[in-house]
């Protein structure tokens, strides 16, 4: 750490060096000659070193007189220029062809930047980010460079030890939808049952994606159901992935926190060439990760946890992003990957002396190890054309998601000293496939432009569960005395044993208009039919208007609509569950069961939403950026995973104890919420001869009331175990209340420097005690330093925490986690250091 110091402090006093410099200055304007406000303008080989255009489409700083210039802007073809001591004019042209216009997600004109949008939008650039972070995967990346998005590695909660449950402005991971090139992405098989967050809730394995076969990555802000689809309710993530065609690029990394432990090492290969004269492309990523397992359980304390930090995890991958125009006016693409990922998480401690053990195998006791293999793959075909001056896109994707669960250093208890020490324990699967048709027309002639954009959408749903091997769920003891089931992760019975299916059909139409030079509207409807829902019709209006170049408001009105996922509705299994150091066997039924029939469970129905938010953009300054985005979003009937009913409950307790169970969960619609919020960033820009400084502030505001809990007849009186205060406790949980980030970032001739802090508001959780576990705010520290070797090759030394802060410590044997810390704010690892090298061929 102290040399990470060091040299960022020899980095901002050092003195000119290497090359001549001069200074470049010019003007960048679109086709038409209007100045382009925002254009990113850098050295080649140092993407780090560079300015952007100021209101007036104006730049200047300072280079080496040998320096090959970079102009960049989104929707906008990329050009090479060699530095100048004269004026220098750029005209800009739109991105390839027509058809290859940029589309951002939040607006389907395709004649609108991101800054034009009436709606909060965070484009982030992959390769700039990932230039100065340690960061493996792309959970934990936007954790630290998007405030309102948060993800937390879990610790003992099975499968979601090995996919992260990520959520947006506090809300579910099953409420934000992910797209990959404007293309619905498939979720995750996982129902997250256990840890902190996300409980009751799918989502979307993020990490499943090669992050360098990402160009950008566009954070909707904004519910978004009428435009996209019913489960964009918090908002929407779009992957764009690269289409360079520049050759080889490979990045080779590792790193290691300071307890020594969690090492990781990744290496990825890009690809990018030419298809064709006329503008074609196909871009190849393949990828290797491993994340080795941290241990932070408590020393010198009794606890029923020999293990409890990140779990292992290896996987490779790969990713295809490829077109080829076949005419003037039509191209056929089509992008995809594969992942496989395997992890290794351990379970609570079997002591020797549990009835859960069998000390002839297990003498001192076992930690059953939870492997989990992870299978995603996904294809997009289409074909984009022109006709009339009509654009249209007809694509169909489809994706799958697998998880296999094995169990080894286990038993099961009830076959004594003949039981196996591993077993298969089953599957759960997750298909999609969406066929679509996008068609959009621009109308320069009607006010000051309008843009059409209707389609539509069948999407076809499948969700299964596979059965383990019989005896990694079987109860042989004759009387059922003898905990039966592979001890850790008991394997899914053929009672869970499903294959449903759901179709989904949809039309929307999108009409954006300038209605004057500073003002437009833009208006948007959706109609779904569900297969086994029925139909919902979602819209939204949004606005925004220039008061002038520096000052712009804006603002939007929506609803929205979530019919419970597939897993939602038929996911059961029997499980073991320790709540306060105590084992107990619980079965999750389906909603529709003949257990939650006779609890009195209700039928479970979509959620309904609706959004609203108002803010302002700001550049009173060259160089400096301000947006503020206030919203409220109000979620009615909410799906939630219950507390438990236990067997001394009038109305199942006969029924769970002929189950040889404890207690029953179900998932249910058990209230409603309205979260409020303000998101607010600042970033400014200063160019000082060769030196490049920018700061940035990012910040996320967040509070989540709850409503009422809904009941019926049967469940009146036991509010406080269908969704107790612990649950709610939880739910509130799913972000802090504030999160900001503070960044500076200094650059001068080869080196580039970065130094940021992370702060995070206090976070409440009640334990099995009924006791409130306050976690303080803590701030984190940040910093990483690169040096370019030459135009091909560079090297950074950096570390994430680098002074080990952790959680406020809690009685480990309260804790969900059975630690001394829950998966709350920057997780628990502590101190993390890493080393990357980036090599381009």
């Amino acid at each position: 750490m102290k040399h990470l110091i060091t040299l960022l402090t020899i980095l901002f006093i050092q003195s000119s060096l290497y090359a001549q410099n001069i200074t470049v200055n010019g003007n960048v304007s679109d086709q038409s000659g209007e100045p382009l406000p925002g254009v990113v303008i850098y050295e080649k080989g140092n993407q780090a070193h560079g300015t952007t255009t100021n209101f007036d489409g104006n730049f200047e700083f300072e280079v080496e007189s040998t320096s090959t210039l970079v102009i960049r802007f989104v929707g906008y073809k990329t050009q090479e220029i060699s530095a100048t001591t004269s004026l220098i004019k750029i005209n800009l042209e739109e991105d390839a062809t027509e058809l290859e216009a940029v589309e951002i997600v939040g607006s389907r004109s395709q004649n609108r930047t991101v800054t034009e949008t009436p709606v909060a939008i965070d484009v982030i650039n992959l390769e700039e980010v990932t230039a100065a972070t340690g960061q493996l995967d792309m959970n934990q990346l936007l954790q630290y460079v998007a405030p309102s998005f948060n993800a937390n590695r879990q610790s003992g909660a099975d499968g979601a030890d090995h996919v992260d449950p990520a959520t947006l402005r506090g809300l579910g991971p099953d409420q934000t939808l992910v797209l990959i090139n404007g293309k619905r992405r498939h979720q995750s098989s996982l129902i997250n049952l256990y840890g902190t967050r996300g409980r009751g809730n799918t989502g979307t394995d993020l990490n499943a994606i090669p992050m360098s076969s990402i160009e950008r990555i566009e954070i909707l802000r904004d519910g978004a159901s009428a435009q996209y689809g019913s489960d964009a309710i918090a908002g929407v993530i779009n992957i764009v992935l690269k289409k360079n065609t520049d050759g080889v690029n490979v990045n080779v990394g590792t790193g290691v926190t300071s307890e020594g432990d969690g090492a990781t090492g990744n290496v990825d290969v890009n690809y990018g060439t030419k298809l064709g004269d006329n503008g074609g492309f196909v871009n190849v990523t393949g990828q290797y990760q491993y994340r080795g397992r941290t241990n932070r359980v408590p020393e010198g304390q009794e606890t029923f946890r020999n293990y409890i930090g990140d779990a292992l995890a290896e996987g490779y991958g790969a990713f295809v992003n490829a077109a080829l125009p076949v005419s003037e006016n039509t191209e056929v693409y089509a992008f995809g990957g594969y992942n496989y990922r395997h992890g290794e998480s351990y379970a609570w401690t079997r002591e020797a002396d549990d009835d859960r053990n069998v000390p002839e195998i297990y003498p001192n006791g076992f930690d059953p190890n939870i492997i989990s293999d992870i299978t995603d793959f996904s294809i997009s075909t289409g074909v984009k054309t022109k006709w009339n001056d009509w654009k249209i896109d007809l694509n169909n994707t489809f994706g799958h998601n697998e998880f296999k669960y094995n169990v080894n250093n286990t038993l099961n208890a009830s076959m004594g000293i003949n039981s196996p020490t591993s077993f298969y324990a089953g599957k759960h699967y997750l298909s999609q496939n969406v066929t679509g048709v996008d068609v959009s027309k621009f109308y320069d002639g009607f006010l000051n432009g309008l843009n059409v954009a209707f389609g539509s959408e069948f999407r076809i749903d499948t969700y299964g569960i596979g059965a383990g091997e019989e005896a990694s769920y079987t109860n042989y003891s004759e009387d059922g005395s003898i905990p039966g089931g592979s001890q850790g992760f008991p394997g899914f019975r053929p009672e869970n044993v499903v294959n449903a299916h759901r179709t989904n059909v949809a039309l929307y139409l999108d009409l954006e208009t300038d209605i004057t030079e500073k003002w437009m509207v833009a208006v948007a409807g959706r109609y779904e039919n569900y297969s086994d829902f029925g139909s919902t019709f979602n819209g939204k209006i949004a606005t925004r208007y220039e008061v002038s170049k520096a000052l712009a408001f804006r603002g939007s009105f929506s609803t929205g609509f979530r019919a419970p996922s597939l897993a939602q509705k038929y996911y059961s299994s029997t499980f073991t569950d320790v709540e306060g150091g105590v084992t107990i066997d619980k079965v999750i039924a389906p909603n529709d069961s003949e257990l939650a029939q006779a609890l009195g469970i209700p039928e479970l129905k979509q959620e309904k939403a609706l959004n609203a938010s108002f803010g302002f953009t700001a550049n009173p300054l060259d160089g400096l950026s301000i947006t503020v985005d206030g919203y409220y979003v109000k979620i009615d009937d909410r799906i939630v995973l219950t507390g438990a009913f236990t067997s001394d409950d009038p109305d199942i307790g006969d029924e769970l104890e002929a189950m040889n169970v404890g207690a029953a969960q179900f998932f249910t619609n058990a209230l409603n919420t309205q979260t409020y919020g303000v998101d607010v960033v600042v970033a400014y820009t200063h160019n000082w001869d060769l030196h490049t400084i920018t700061t940035s502030l990012a910040g996320n505001f967040n509070h989540m009331e709850l409503g009422e809990i809904n009941t019926n007849e049967k469940l009146e009186g036991k509010e406080d175990i269908y969704f107790g205060e612990r649950e709610q406790m939880f739910l509130l949980a799913s972000a802090p209340k504030s999160k900001f980030n503070f960044s500076v970032n200094h650059n001068y001739k080869k080196f580039s420097s970065m130094i940021r802090l992370n702060r995070y508001s206090e976070v409440e959780l009640m334990d099995w005690d009924g006791n409130i576990d306050h976690y303080a705010p803590r701030v984190t520290t940040d910093v990483a330093v690169t040096y370019a070797l030459s135009q091909k090759l560079n090297w950074t030394l950096g570390g994430n925490n680098i002074f080990n802060v952790y959680p406020s410590k809690q009685d480990p044997l309260s804790t969900e986690s059975g630690g001394y810390y829950d998966a709350v704010q920057m997780g628990f690892n502590g101190a993390y250091f890493y080393t990357k090298l980036g090599i381009k061929f």
